[in-house]
């Protein structure tokens, strides 16, 4: 499979997990796969529609796992993730976290699949 660039450069910038009331995202991880695939590897990606939609998916994903994280806080509850104020990833690490994902389970969301990479990452002490 061609692997997509997603641009890098704009993926490394941080994403910045604000509070947010932002929907849980509806893309599967296997639209996000093909779409990414689609996209051109150069510096171009960047004024794609699909690479900014891509990205704003992410951006999304991230900020209800972070409104999620403080609802719980604020609940007392523990949260399944305890992300630190930034999260920086690069496209390469996302599309291969995707990649990994078992074709059977790649219709859950983009935002689930982030919510458990983020809970196996940076898990919150018991």
């Amino acid at each position: 499979m061609r692997r997509t660039a997603l641009v890098a450069a704009a993926f490394a910038v941080s994403l910045v997990a604000l509070p947010a009331s932002a929907q849980d995202g509806r893309m599967t991880v296997a639209a996000f796969l093909d779409t990414a695939d689609d996209i051109p590897r150069n510096a171009t990606a960047l004024l794609r529609a699909d690479t900014r939609r891509l990205l704003s998916e992410v951006r999304t994903a991230t900020r209800t796992i972070r409104a999620e994280q403080d609802a719980a806080e604020a609940a007392g509850r523990t949260p399944r993730t305890c992300m630190p104020e930034r999260v920086s990833m690069d496209a390469d690490s996302l599309l291969s976290r995707f990649n990994a994902i078992p074709a059977a389970r790649r219709n859950i969301t983009v935002t689930q699949a982030l919510r458990e990479w983020m809970a196996e990452e940076h898990p919150c002490p018991r």
